[in-house]
């Protein structure tokens, strides 16, 4: 019980980033470091450029919310006209959205982190190193 109050207090990038591999998490930080070192050397147009696209740049939650809510939203609709069996698709991907929504993990999640997929936390983490070198310049 004590695991799950702690994990409830955790931020959810923080719950990710302890739930995904070492050596994914390191690849991660070490493409963010590149992106960091490579745009840096740019001049304020490159680097505000590079920061837009980190606005837009979808953190692991919203991949995970967006495609969860599609196979549910998929598997009721199935359910619903063409055969009952498509309702444990909803129930099972409702789960797993539980399941991640306590613990930080779910079957997805190892690929999309494999994927590049980052943390808010970590896109930030770029996107305010990058401000700071712009306001440098």
């Amino acid at each position: 019980m004590t695991n799950l109050i702690h994990d409830a207090m955790l931020s959810g990038a923080d719950r990710v980033r302890r739930s995904t591999p070492p050596q994914v998490n390191e690849q991660i930080d070490r493409d963010t470091d590149s992106n960091i070192r490579r745009y840096s050397n740019s001049n304020k147009a490159g680097i505000r450029r590079r920061m837009r696209a980190l606005d837009e740049e979808w953190d692991v939650e919203r991949v995970l919310e967006v495609n969860a809510s599609t196979l549910a939203l998929t598997g009721l609709v199935l359910g619903l006209t063409v055969d009952r069996k498509w309702l444990w698709l909803t129930g099972g991907v409702l789960g797993f959205l539980l399941q991640h929504g306590i613990q930080g993990w779910c079957p997805p999640l190892p690929v999309l982190r494999r994927l590049g997929i980052r943390t808010r936390g970590e896109i930030d983490r770029e996107k305010y190193a990058l401000k700071a070198f712009l306001e440098e310049k």
